[in-house]
């Protein structure tokens, strides 16, 4: 058992020489202003509170950049500049991530990591057609071509996927998991039996104890099938 320990320490060591978290993701404040549902901004902050906590668990070094660091007039911009400022500190791998995937551990973090040893991209796909996760070496990121992919749009992945086809780079896929870009996503994670911490279901709780979702200036009664607005800043985005 010792060695085993011993073993994994130097790994994760040799790791953290290499490779950083980027968590990408706005404050609980912000979020509320982007997602206007009930609790949205209270909802955030618990899932950039868990999402810390998982990262602080890989023992990999991370940073958080929030709308406050973000730089950029667009999503594209500020998430380019962002990843150029983490591989700036000399990092060789990256691994980005933001707050609304509340089932992503910090195992599929250490995979992730440990997979970026050996191979130079590594793509967790939301099941919008976005991603959830991305880990990058720094010799495949091209911030030019970064820009000009379809940034939150559903073609998203499968830009990616056909841009490595096209320079015969070989990208690793982790499991598909559901992120939170809408109020539905909130419902669907209160009703279903996916593994959340007690402190996000009680936030979900209160928002669906009212029978009233605020959403922009309107109020309406809730249904799973009226709510088409994608909330997620990198995700597809919808309207009404």
């Amino acid at each position: 058992m010792s060695r085993d320990r011993s073993r994994l320490t130097i790994i994760l060591k040799i790791i953290s020489q290499k490779t950083a978290i980027l968590i990408f993701a706005q404050s609980g404040k912000q979020e509320g202003i982007s997602k206007p549902f009930l609790k949205s901004a209270v909802l955030f902050d618990q899932l950039n509170t868990q999402t810390i906590a998982k990262v602080e668990k890989t023992g990999l070094p991370y940073f958080h950049i929030s709308e406050a660091q973000q730089k950029g007039n667009t999503f594209g911009e500020r998430y380019t500049n962002a990843i150029e400022q983490v591989y700036a500190k000399g990092f060789d791998n990256v691994i980005t991530i933001g707050n609304d995937t509340p089932n992503l551990n910090t195992k599929q973090l250490l995979e992730a990591a440990k997979t970026l040893q050996n191979k130079e991209i590594v793509l967790g796909p939301s099941c919008d057609g976005g991603y959830y996760l991305l880990g990058l070496n720094k010799s495949h990121f091209n911030a030019e071509l970064f820009l000009k992919l379809p940034w939150q749009t559903a073609k998203l992945t499968k830009s990616i996927s056909k841009l490595l086809t096209t320079n015969k780079t070989e990208m690793v896929l982790l499991k598909r998991l559901k992120d939170i870009d809408k109020i539905k996503d909130v419902k669907m994670f209160f009703d279903s039996f996916h593994k959340i911490s007690e402190a996000i279901l009680k936030v979900l709780r209160a928002i669906f104890s009212s029978k009233i979702v605020i959403l922009d200036t309107c109020y309406f009664q809730y249904s799973p099938f009226q709510q088409k607005i994608y909330f997620n800043k990198g995700s597809p985005l919808s309207c009404l």
